[in-house]
Order: C-alpha cells, then sequence, then structure tokens
C-alpha cells in the first residue's frame, strides 16, 4: 500500500492501467488509537487488493452486447468480496452489533468511509447503499419492534429494498415546511395523497419511507400540521411510479417520480411519533451530510493520486507535465482543498458526539466548502488528464457529476450559507463572540 502503480516502459501510463495497478497510500495515523487505525487499515487492504484491480467490473451494470456469463461473473466477485467484508468483521459500519454490523461510533465510521470511498463504489461491498443503509439506521432508532421484524430486517439480510421519499417537484426542497403531501387518519389507517420525485431506489424499493403532513379531511391548506414519516409498501393500492427521472442526460435513473393517490396503509406503520418526522428527516440528513463529505475526501484523494501520476508520466511539449508551472499550481491548489475539506469535516464528525445542534453551523460549513473543494480537485484532474479524463475509462467523470450534484443534494449551498450566518449573528447578538476553537 505505497501508493505506487505501474508505469509501461515508454513512460506513457494507458488509462485503464491507472484504474487497476493504483493503490491508496493508507498508513496509520498517529493521532488516532488503534483500533480506528486498524479498521482503516484493514479496509485499505481489501479496496487496494479486491475492489480496485476490478474496479470497472465490479461497479458495471449489465451492458448492452455483455454475455450472461460475463455478468455472473461480476456478480460472483461482487459475492466473494462480500463475504471477504464479513469475514473481516467490516460489515454495515453504520448498524449496530445486534443488527450485524460494526457498531461504529460516529467519527470511526467518519474515518473509515473516506477510506472506502477511495474506489468508486466500494461502500455497497461494505454493506453501505443508499438509500437502504440511511433507512436501516432510521428503522434502528425510531422503528418499533414489529416494523424492525418487517422491514428492518429483510432490508438488513438483502431480501428487500427501500427509498426515501420526501422531494416535491411543486415545492422548494430547501425547504421542508412547504411539503404538502398529506396523511388524513381515517379509522386505523393512514390515507396518502401527494406527489413526489426523486425518490431515491424508487423502481427496486419494496417500501418507501414517506414524508407526510398529518392534516384533516378535506383541508385546504396542506402545509400547515405536525409531520410525520410514514412506511408505505411499494405495492400498495395507489402508489404510481410515474418514471426514473433522468439525469446527467441519461434517459431515466432509478431516482423516480412518485404520486400516492387515495393509498391506505395501517398506522402501524407510523415511524416513530406523529410530529417526529423532520427531526428524523434531520437525523437522518445530518448524519448523511458527514459521511457524504468524508465519501468526497476519499474521492478527492484518489483524484488526486490520479492527477499526480498523469503529470509524472505524460510528456508534452518537450518536458513532463509536472514540471509545467500551471499543473504545479493544480498539484498545490488541490492538496490546499483536500486538507482543508478534511480537517473541517473531522472537526464537524468531532462536533457530531455532542449533539446535532452543537454542529449545525460546522455540518453547514462542510455541505457548502465540500462539494465545491471536491468539484474544483475532479475538474483539476480533469484538466491534466485531457481527453482521457472524460472517459469511462477513468472514474472522474462520474466524480464530477457526482460532485456538482452535491451542492444541491441535502440542501443547496445557499440555504446553508444563510443558516451559516444567522447562527453566528445569533452568537453576537447574545452578547458572544464567535468561537473557532470550540
Amino acid at each position: 500500500m505505497d501508493g505506487r502503480q505501474r508505469v509501461d516502459g515508454d513512460g506513457a501510463t494507458a488509462a485503464s492501467a491507472v484504474v487497476t495497478t493504483m493503490a491508496m497510500n493508507c498508513k496509520p495515523v498517529p493521532t488516532l488509537d488503534d483500533r480506528i487505525n486498524d479498521i482503516r487499515m484493514r479496509t485499505a487492504e481489501i479496496v487496494n487488493d479486491d475492489i480496485l484491480p476490478n474496479e470497472r467490473r465490479l461497479m458495471s451494470v449489465a451492458r448492452e452486447g455483455e454475455s450472461w456469463s460475463a455478468h455472473t461473473e461480476m456478480l460472483e466477485l461482487r459475492a466473494e468480496i462480500k463475504m471477504k467484508v464479513k469475514r473481516t468483521g467490516l460489515w454495515a459500519p453504520h448498524l449496530p452489533t445486534e443488527y450485524g454490523g460494526m457498531g461504529l461510533d460516529f467519527l470511526t465510521h467518519a474515518y473509515m468511509n473516506e477510506v472506502l470511498s477511495y474506489a468508486m463504489g466500494a461502500a455497497s461491498l461494505f454493506g453501505v447503499v443508499a438509500p437502504n443503509s440511511g433507512n436501516q439506521s432510521i428503522l434502528v432508532k425510531y422503528g418499533t419492534e414489529e416494523q424492525k421484524k418487517q422491514w428492518l430486517m429483510p432490508l438488513i439480510d438483502g431480501t428487500m429494498e427501500s427509498g426515501f421519499s420526501m422531494t416535491e417537484p411543486h415545492n422548494a426542497g430547501s425547504d421542508p415546511r412547504s411539503l404538502d403531501t398529506a396523511a388524513v387518519l381515517d379509522g386505523d389507517h393512514w390515507v396518502i395523497n401527494g406527489h413526489k420525485w426523486f425518490t431515491s431506489n424508487g423502481v427496486d424499493a419494496d417500501f418507501f419511507i414517506v414524508m407526510c403532513r398529518v392534516v384533516e379531511a378535506g383541508a385546504t391548506n396542506r402545509k400547515v400540521g405536525p409531520m410525520v414519516q410514514i412506511i408505505v409498501p411499494a405495492a400498495s393500492k395507489g402508489v404510481n411510479i410515474v418514471r426514473g427521472i433522468g439525469v446527467w442526460g441519461r434517459s431515466d435513473s432509478d431516482h423516480c417520480e412518485v404520486k400516492y393517490e387515495n393509498v391506505s396503509v395501517p398506522v402501524a406503520n407510523t415511524l416513530g411519533q406523529v410530529g417526529e418526522g423532520h427531526q428524523a428527516a434531520q437525523d437522518r440528513l445530518g448524519a448523511g451530510r458527514i459521511y457524504h463529505c468524508m465519501n468526497s475526501v476519499g474521492q478527492m484523494w484518489r483524484a488526486f493520486d490520479l492527477m499526480v501520476e498523469r503529470a509524472r508520466a505524460r510528456e508534452v511539449h518537450g518536458g513532463l507535465l509536472q514540471d509545467k508551472q500551471f499543473v504545479q499550481g493544480f498539484i498545490a491548489d488541490s492538496y490546499i482543498d483536500i486538507q482543508a475539506a478534511r480537517l473541517m469535516t473531522i472537526h464537524a464528525a468531532e462536533k457530531i458526539d455532542q449533539g446535532l445542534e452543537a454542529a449545525r453551523t460546522d455540518i453547514s460549513a462542510i455541505k457548502v466548502f465540500v462539494p465545491g473543494a471536491y468539484t474544483r480537485v475532479v475538474d483539476r484532474a480533469i484538466q491534466v488528464w485531457g481527453a482521457a479524463g472524460i472517459s469511462n475509462d477513468l472514474p472522474l467523470a462520474e466524480m464530477y457529476t457526482g460532485a456538482r450534484t452535491l451542492r444541491i443534494a441535502d440542501g443547496p449551498d445557499e440555504v446553508h450559507k444563510i443558516l451559516i450566518a444567522k447562527n453566528v449573528l445569533g452568537q453576537f447578538a447574545s452578547g458572544e463572540s464567535w468561537d473557532f476553537g470550540n
């Protein structure tokens, strides 16, 4: 795990060779305890030995013209790596041990994530698959024993898929107070009506966790009322999948537009208490923002390595790219972006242990800074690689669209900047200046 790669004898490195031979240079961090370092090192070993050499095969879906045997081999390889992860004790870091997970505290999970995300899609081989992983955590915290038996355990076992249904096309996703999908109590059932989109995993989900407002029958204003999350089986009458929404030029995706039309589900499917829906969403999103940012750090790390190795190997205009001052500037700027993003995210993760409220300003700060830094780092790497940078031979194009998407997902930058400013101004108004040491 020395971070080196094989370079062809003539000094040029093919894009495919970089993807299959570059290893993550992961060493113990002196300031971390032995347990966290052990988890990081064992994670890096699987990433380097089993995932990176097979990255393109592992993360591909069934492609046109691909033989059934090739696709079957890919599925078998994924299953083999998952079994190795389980044997090594690295499966499902987000779940408590009683549910088959690692039971990691928040900060340890964050440190593991930056290593795990070095390889695109590797998290799924460690049992972390959105939105299932987020829904699992919410079910663990808010679910009844019966709900855990009926929905959580099959989700953990992999015999069920789930979706998260919150965003609405006609209301600003950045303002949860505008949500108007209605849940009306009718005896011992909820009757749900609403229009959602970007419902994750909508194509394959066996059930959705749906954010609703509890309103009276016939209410004309559906934007007033306590929020609640309700488990809705996908096969319920009135759950209509309109389409998989095309993104980034693709014709469709598994993020779906869904109409809930007089969907009736038992009150027993209420997740938590009426009025806890917004808090449950914040629990999910607050933690998710930290993990997204540490994922971004790991992927920036990979993009940085790709950029530097290309600069060392590529000859242009009578010399190596590494000797060009423009490229040296790219390397320096990316180093600065990654270090700043990483340290800000770790600081926010440390504050999570004090409660989400204490970390709100820090979470918003990383939610703005890290995706921006991620975009810049990947953009520079693409520029250094030239045409190969936008090809499917490298993960950079996928990273780029992911980085840009993160500036919208989990709340747009502008909303988080407003929150930061309000928190700072509020502290000054209370008679205290800001304490950057805590």
